[in-house]
């Protein structure tokens, strides 16, 4: 790969300088070396999100207060302090005296403490409690636990969709008749504006400002209506632009590992709506992704039933994923895990999604006040010491000093080259036919050289030219000792304050708090460097220090995209000495103060002052999704599924990214049209992910990625597809307009990993929008099948070792599910007969898994589901 010619963009989005790592009451110990064997576990649980549905008393600030517990009150104790007086009083699982609480790993006694303070024989039981306890048996048998979590936090993107849903609830409770506040978060909600910069500006010294300029020209509406949100909704709590990324406000502002609450105590544990909240798991807190539905529902009180450093990284992700990790608890522990400083620690959190678990956890080790409260409740671990074993439901082991550098791509998170095989492996990327590992580039053309002016110089460009380098927040957002390891040339002769100097010396100016480039707001290419991309059909690569690389989604002219750290040369030193001694916890709380209140732009945007949103019909940001509207107090049923045609018949690892495409508005597409029609200059079209409040938009960005590989379309690239009656080429959207005009329902066929990625749940609103009834496939990640129950459609599954090629399908078939249209006669799992209309017959197994799915689906989803029980419970 050459790298000599970067003729792109090079730039930092980070962290805000004046936070740095680490937050307050958390030790900061960098090891020298990596030289001990880190031993994990993972663990299979589903989850059934337990929210109370009644409003609890309101404390000054908004927060609910924790509903007094009688079912566990013989073991509410105190804690005491040191020097007399108590921390408070906690619900201490020694008391139960139990010896079977031993043995269970420390996630899973964050699970037990949660069941035992909110068991109220209602939602959460005693037979809940007892499952816990018993994980040595019932982890074997997926049992159901119910799980309250504390709190939940949204990033923009996935936070904008979501607000605009729970206001269109309030709307259609009023229009019911019904009390609208009943649609109100009852647990901490917090959102973090970090996905909507966008890098116009890079390599100049006042890129941070004029990115942040443009960032609130662009998205003005939609920082209005969050704002509005923070007023009209209790327990909402907004973090304006420029505050940091998602991850690194919830770790150093927004964790307390352990709440204290009017003298309760008990641990922190978090859902968020994005994929990567896992990295809060090396602080000791239970977290991880949903998508925006989940959200909503654990926000409303309702039942939701769930399944359950950058090289070392790289190589847990594929040795995790070989020994089948998807869905599982991961929990670290031995004494490698003493050596990893809590950065280190972050990073590897981060990537669980990446490794497909649900959890990366590290349990706590010191923390004054938080260290005496786990110690108490038997949630406290001493690496370096002997434990009693702990029953998990597999063990693997990973000897640190194995580890060696790695980076990852060109197509997928997991696919990892090491780094002294990377010749080798790019040139079989461009031999191979085109798939994760392949460009199919004949041999006579590899090694052509592009000559074209840049700037006014000679340049050139081939097949594996690197024109974006960044290095993201994404995974470093909380490892500094990574970033500045790659802006530092002479540790000890460079202070900390003139480091910037030095990186915009090489090029890396400071360009944005927030996620950029890992979401594709990367900005444009110089116009020449993309000219020469296009017109010579060159491979050209990015290079950035984050942990997302799909096909589209970096840049639509880089066809190849490599996660790598960045360089660790110097990077325990420089954390061990400079950083270390710059960090004081005080710093955090004055830097999250300054953030809340001394934000110019955001202070002075005006807001209305009304509990129920003015939605404004020529907006093109925010739009009354039309699911929301017109919802009857019956609920519709099932209906059959007859003569559907194909929408799209695809291959395996299907990310959400390509299901819903969150990057930049191609001129010529569906979305743009519809833009233009609405008198948008295309300066101005922002990004399909900075657009998903309105819902026009979410359907046109619908398998809008341009490397969507469509099997109607004889492997051509691109978001386009068949019409079947008529034989027509049609953007994905147009085809499927024409279907519903035509009156036909639309399925989608695919492989394995259907919907893995960032949790996205616009990824099922966008095929609901579209028109498409059920979703075909061979496996689906957990989120996003999760919430294509919640949207309303049917995920189906081939039989083990079927699938659409083995069965002889090709997608110009129309397909009858025969799904019975009486709720009763279906059931979690059942088998389902799929006809073809060329006489083909095979069965599926109904991902409805549980009971309260099916309701959902007899509610026509989740959110409809939800209004009907709230208003139903009122009359």
């Amino acid at each position: 790969m050459d790298v000599n010619h970067v003729h792109g963009c090079c730039h930092i989005h980070t962290a805000p300088p004046a936070a740095p790592w680490p937050p307050p009451l958390v030790s900061f110990y960098p090891p020298d070396r990596f030289c001990h064997s880190r031993r994990l576990h993972r663990s299979a649980v589903r989850l059934r999100y337990a929210v109370r549905a009644q409003l609890t008393n309101a404390t000054a600030a908004g927060r609910k207060e924790p509903a007094t517990n009688h079912a566990f009150q013989n073991i509410l104790v105190s804690l005491p302090m040191p020097g007399g007086g108590e921390y408070g009083k906690f619900y201490s699982l020694p008391s139960l005296n139990d010896p079977r609480i031993e043995k269970l790993p420390y996630s899973i006694r964050i699970l037990l403490e949660s069941v035992i303070r909110n068991c109220d024989n209602l939602q959460v039981t005693k037979n809940d409690v007892e499952k816990i306890i018993d994980w040595e048996n019932t982890s074997q048998k997926m049992a159901e636990i119910a799980f309250k979590p504390t709190r939940c936090i949204l990033m923009d993107n996935t936070g904008v969709p979501t607000v605009v849903d729970l206001a269109a609830m309030r709307d259609m409770m009023a229009h019911l008749g019904c009390d609208p506040y009943k649609i109100n978060p009852l647990i901490p909600v917090d959102v973090v504006i970090d996905h909507a910069v966008r890098v116009d500006v890079a390599r100049s010294h006042d890129a941070l400002d004029k990115n942040m300029e443009l960032e609130f020209s662009r998205n003005k509406e939609r920082f209005g209506f969050l704002k509005w949100a923070s007023s009209a909704f209790h327990n909402m709590q907004i973090f304006p632009p420029g505050s940091g990324t998602v991850h690194q406000v919830n770790l150093e502002y927004l964790a307390r590992v352990v709440f204290n609450t009017d003298g309760i105590m008990y641990p922190d544990s978090v859902i968020g709506t994005d994929s990567h909240t896992t990295m809060i798991n090396s602080l000791g807190v239970a977290g991880w992704g949903v998508g925006g539905i989940e959200a909503v529902v654990a926000m409303l009180g309702q039942l939701r039933d769930g399944v359950t450093a950058t090289d070392l990284v790289l190589t847990m992700t594929e040795m995790l994923r070989n020994h089948g990790v998807v869905g599982k608890f991961v929990e670290f522990y031995g004494v490698g895990v003493g050596e990893l400083s809590l950065p280190a620690r972050a990073t590897i959190a981060n990537m669980a999604p990446e490794y497909g678990a649900t959890m990366g956890f590290f349990p706590v080790d010191h923390v004054s006040m938080i260290e005496a409260y786990l110690r108490a409740n038997n949630m406290f671990v001493e690496s370096h010491e002997q434990l009693t074993e702990r029953v998990y439901s597999s063990y693997l082991e990973l000897e640190l000093t194995d580890v060696e550098p790695s980076v990852s791509g060109p197509k997928r998170p997991h696919d990892r080259v090491p780094l002294n095989n990377m010749k080798a492996d790019w040139h079989a990327c461009l031999d191979n036919k085109v798939g994760f590992k392949g460009f199919a580039i004949p041999r006579e053309y590899q090694d052509k050289v592009v000559k074209y002016d840049f700037q006014r110089q000679p340049a050139e460009i081939k097949h594996g030219s690197v024109v974006l380098a960044a290095i993201c927040s994404s995974t470093n957002t909380s490892n500094p000792s990574l970033v500045l390891a790659s802006l530092q040339k002479k540790p000890m002769n460079l202070a900390l304050s003139h480091l910037q100097n030095y990186s915009n010396h090489l090029g890396f100016h400071l360009a944005a708090f927030g996620c950029a480039t890992c979401v594709g707001n990367s900005g444009e290419l110089d116009q020449s460097v993309s000219a020469a991309i296009t017109e010579n059909d060159i491979v050209s690569v990015a290079v950035l220090s984050a942990n997302r690389n799909f096909e589209g989604r970096v840049h639509p002219l880089t066809r190849a995209n490599y996660l790598a750290s960045p360089p660790l040369v110097v990077a325990y030193a420089l954390a061990g000495t400079v950083v270390k001694s710059s960090v004081l916890p005080h710093m955090f709380t004055e830097t999250y103060e300054s953030i809340m209140k001394c934000n110019q732009r955001w202070n002075e945007l005006r807001i209305p002052e009304a509990a129920l949103y003015p939605w404004d019909p020529s907006s093109t940001y925010i739009r009354k999704p039309p699911y929301l509207e017109c919802i009857a107090m019956s609920p519709p049923g099932p209906r059959m599924i007859k003569d559907a045609y194909c929408l799209l018949n695809l291959g395996d690892s299907i990310t959400t990214d390509h299901i819903s495409y969150s990057g930049k508005i191609p001129v010529d597409s569906p979305a743009a049209k519809y833009l233009h029609v609405c008198g948008v200059d295309q300066k101005k079209f922002s990004s399909y992910g900075g657009r998903r409040g309105n819902n026009e938009m979410v359907v046109r960005g619908a398998f809008a990625n341009m490397r969507i590989v469509n099997k109607l379309m004889n492997r051509k690239i691109g978001p386009k597809t068949i019409h079947v009656p008529s034989g027509e080429e049609f953007y994905v959207f147009d085809a499927a307009m024409k279907y519903k005009s035509e009156g036909h329902d639309m399925v989608i066929i695919a492989g394995a990993e259907y919907g893995s990625g960032s949790s996205c749940d616009s990824a099922a609103k966008g095929p609901m929008l579209l028109g498409v009834k059920a979703v075909i496939c061979k496996s689906f990640e957990r989120i996003h099948r999760s919430n294509l129950v919640g949207m309303g459609i049917i995920p189906l599954c081939f039989k083990d070792g079927e699938d659409a090629d083995s069965l002889g399908l090709n997608g110009h078939e129309r397909f009858t599910i025969h799904l019975p249209t009486s709720i009763g006669e279906i059931h979690p799992g059942q088998h389902v007969t799929i006809t073809t209309d060329n006489r083909k017959s095979f069965t599926c197994t109904l991902r409805l898994d549980t009971e309260l799915e099916l309701a959902y689906f007899n509610h026509g989803g989740v959110l409809p589901y939800i209004i009907r029980s709230l208003a139903g419970a009122q009359k």
